[in-house]
């Protein structure tokens, strides 16, 4: 499809409408606090993956609940004293893989922290190891309506927090730098980057590709495409909902965690892309609360965004950063 969001000059300008409770900090210091209870238990164990440039850790470490979340920790076989940390995030359906699927990180030199998304990891790459035990009301088939009866049930509380351990899992390394960690990812990882650099005061940098799960009252009316659509087939059994599932959904809106953002930020945007429409992604890039932010377009592509080209982006802008 050509483009078929707003212009790119209306896109630099637009503003969500998606309204922010008014309890949402005390919703997510109240949501960490409780995950903070229990015990972070990070486990790094080594992995002969037969790679010789860099060093492979299976992780464990304790999200949300205290449950069991599953990551790849990389670091440069020669490394000797602590080094800046890439925490990155999976896109929607994935899940941490292989360990040789995540080596540009490392190749710079940096460590790097991929985390598995709970309950995912069984539509592309190469799967995932973390399951998500919480239950929830009747959802449509997906992800995007899991517990969306209430934002305590809610499917992203507990990936959100998830992401939060996380960070705090690759701090914990003796051979990272906690004042040099970088959150990052694309699509869903883009999402769930901007939450935790919403939650997390002290990060060096943040780099949202194509992020998901922002400006959920827009991206639910414009896309037919999932897994946006999974909201709208969910309200059209469950007729005059609408309401009460944007209440729920306005707790995990990027939108929000972005204007609480106190990182320099690279974002990137494809103004073709259907999955996560430009106007989404400028809505969470504008609301960013840190003055130091750039956004990279790419003006003929769908959900793929800037591919190589952006990541090419992120090494030369993180030179300065981490």
């Amino acid at each position: 499809m050509a483009l078929f969001d707003l212009p790119l000059d209306e896109l630099r300008e637009y503003r969500s409408e998606s309204a922010e409770p008014e309890d949402f900090d005390a919703f997510w210091s109240k949501t960490l606090q409780e995950a903070r209870e229990h015990d972070l238990d990070a486990r790094f164990e080594f992995v002969d993956t037969g790679l010789s440039t860099v060093k492979v850790y299976d992780v464990t470490f304790a999200g949300f609940g205290g449950q069991p979340v599953k990551g790849w920790f990389t670091i440069p076989a020669e490394v000797s004293a602590p080094v800046p940390v890439v925490v990155e995030f999976i896109g929607y359906g994935g899940g941490r893989g292989l360990p040789h699927e995540h080596l540009l990180w490392a190749s710079s030199g940096r460590a790097h922290f991929v985390m598995d998304t709970r309950g995912q990891g069984s539509a592309w790459g190469g799967g995932g190891g973390t399951a998500d035990p919480q239950g929830g009301a009747p959802a449509y088939p997906g992800f995007m309506t899991r517990g969306i009866d209430a934002p305590e049930n809610y499917y992203y509380r507990r990936v959100f927090t998830d992401a939060v351990r996380a960070v705090e899992a690759a701090r914990s390394h003796p051979l990272t730098d906690p004042a040099r960690t970088v959150v990052l990812g694309g699509s869903q990882g883009g999402g769930i980057s901007i939450a935790v650099g919403g939650l997390v005061p002290d990060l060096a940098a943040v780099a949202p590709d194509v992020p998901f799960l922002c400006d959920f009252p827009r991206a639910a009316t414009l896309t037919d495409r999932h897994p946006y659509r999974e909201i709208g087939l969910y309200l059209k059994t469950h007729r005059g909902r609408y309401q009460d599932v944007l209440g729920t959904l306005a707790y995990f809106d990027g939108v929000h965690f972005a204007s609480r953002g106190r990182a320099p930020a690279l974002f990137s945007a494809a103004l073709e892309d259907q999955t996560c429409p430009p106007s989404t992604v400028f809505a969470a890039f504008n609301a960013w609360g840190h003055q130091e932010k750039q956004i990279e377009v790419y003006d003929f592509n769908d959900h793929e965004g800037g591919g190589p080209y952006q990541e090419a982006a992120k090494l030369r802008w993180l030179r300065a950063l981490a």
